[in-house]
């Protein structure tokens, strides 16, 4: 296996794919490479940044359902998901070597796939540094993600969330779906986010209030805007699923 260092896309997740989400799928097969039991997460990455493709393939398959999920209401399509994960975990392996100590290796994960997706957005609207605050990036005001259309399962409070979380600034989207999709709570949230307990709440109880109100503008009935709020966590596991789809 060639050595991973941040030039060569060779030996490592999704390394050669055919199409980029066929391809990110495919990686899964690496499961059945190395043992999941005898190597931690940091131990995996290690072993990928001396040169062990298999390792960087198994610490995908450990992520790619959390980095799908992230990525699929934020970006134009699958091609997209999988090229923005791809380009998490090769950021991983650039990351700092003693982040080990500071932080649990999901929060390492998910800050550098935050980075990620903040540098896709700044090079899709060819600005500079305001591109870089997630509270003045809404997924809703560059091309549309992937298609509401397309999740034929979701019924109208499904669809009619999907379309509200995409109006709302990227930190409010992202706090609601770790906390309605991923079912994190408000430490748990925190922790993987690098941001304070009292900001995450905060953050969640604006968001909630921010997703009522345009869900109110974008439907004209009442009575599916309160139905879609009031099983918020129901439909939420029903995108999840949908997106898993």
């Amino acid at each position: 296996m060639n050595q991973v260092d941040g030039t060569s896309r060779r030996g490592g997740p999704c390394a050669q794919r055919e199409t980029a989400w066929e391809g990110a799928a495919s990686c899964l097969d690496a499961r059945n490479l190395l043992s999941s039991g005898w190597m931690d997460d940091w131990e995996l990455l290690e072993t990928w940044r001396g040169g062990d493709g298999g390792a960087g393939d198994v610490l995908l398959g450990r992520y790619f359902d959390l980095l799908t999920r992230f990525f699929s209401n934020k970006v134009s399509n699958r091609e997209d998901v999988a090229d923005l994960i791809s380009e998490t975990m090769l950021a991983c392996t650039r990351g700092k070597h003693n982040l080990r100590e500071a932080a649990a290796f999901r929060a390492f994960l998910m800050g550098s796939a935050m980075n990620v997706l903040r540098l896709h957005f700044r090079k899709k609207a060819k600005r500079g540094r305001e591109q870089d605050d997630f509270a003045k990036i809404c997924v809703g005001d560059s091309d549309d993600p992937r298609s509401v259309t397309s999740m034929v399962s979701l019924k109208d409070e499904g669809r009619l969330l999907v379309r509200a979380l995409r109006r709302l600034p990227l930190n409010y989207q992202i706090v609601l779906e770790l906390n309605y999709i991923e079912d994190l709570n408000g430490p748990e949230i925190a922790e993987l986010l690098g941001i304070p307990r009292k900001t995450v709440y905060t953050r969640l109880r604006r968001s909630k209030e921010r997703l009522r109100e345009v869900m109110a503008q974008l439907s004209t009935s009442p009575e599916l805007v309160e139905s879609t709020l009031v099983g918020l966590r129901t439909w939420a596991g029903h995108l999840r699923d949908e997106i898993a789809r």
